[in-house]
């Protein structure tokens, strides 16, 4: 998996775990009971029974395997309900708001940020570090909202281990809270959206609030 850099993620990647370990353990145990039957069940080679002993039912046995998948969906669905929950939560309190509008076959970027806005458009990428460059500070909350002039696409930065839809007509929106991590990492349409679907790239790049600022400043000028 991706090192995620949002505080969401951190939380997407306990639960991809804590799933993995859980479907592990039951499978070694299915396994085991399927290799015991296999190994203590079998006909011996001098039997004169054609058939192991047949019985209609075994009720603890049928209570047991039904309720212990009713037990074990039921602790996965909270797990992912409550992590789900927070994921998707949006404060409409953010330190940065970025306005994403996803379109064949490129992206535009708005940034807000202290009363000045800077806007990014891209045209279709060979590598994500052509495509447009959404800059934005550590340690930040930041806001998405997501819009199309006209087919769906999937806004997908797989650092974030997260991706929403981008749907004319409806605006989107998710959340994020970005780690100390600085860099630069790729982004991508992950919904195909017509002829240049794979050149819908672009990257999103971590700085300090410092170095936001400046950029902040200097992009405004510049527009």
């Amino acid at each position: 998996m991706p090192v995620g850099v949002t505080k969401q993620a951190e939380t997407v990647q306990s639960l991809w775990n804590g799933s993995w370990i859980a479907a592990l353990a039951t499978g070694v145990v299915v396994w085991g009971l399927i290799l015991w039957s296999v190994a203590f069940h079998r006909k011996k080679k001098h039997s004169k029974e054609e058939l192991p002993p047949q019985v209609r039912y075994n009720l603890p046995i049928e209570i047991l395997y039904t309720v212990v998948p009713i037990i074990m969906v039921g602790v996965f669905f909270y797990f992912t309900a409550r992590d789900q929950d927070y994921v998707n939560v949006v404060s409409g309190k953010p330190d940065v708001k970025v306005k994403v509008e996803g379109f064949q076959w490129s992206w535009r970027f708005t940034s807000e940020y202290n009363g000045k806005a800077v806007q990014v458009v891209g045209k279709p990428a060979a590598d994500y570090e052509q495509g447009p460059q959404l800059v934005l500070p550590m340690g930040k909350k930041v806001e998405f909202d997501l819009n199309s002039p006209d087919v769906i696409h999937s806004f997908w930065v797989p650092a974030f281990l997260f991706k929403r839809d981008v749907i004319p007509g409806v605006t989107n929106k998710f959340e994020i809270d970005t780690l100390n991590k600085p860099g630069v990492f790729a982004g991508r349409c992950a919904e195909l959206c017509g002829v240049d679907h794979s050149r819908m790239l672009f990257s999103v790049k971590l700085v300090t609030p410092a170095e936001y600022d400046q950029y902040i400043a200097s992009q405004a000028g510049a527009q």
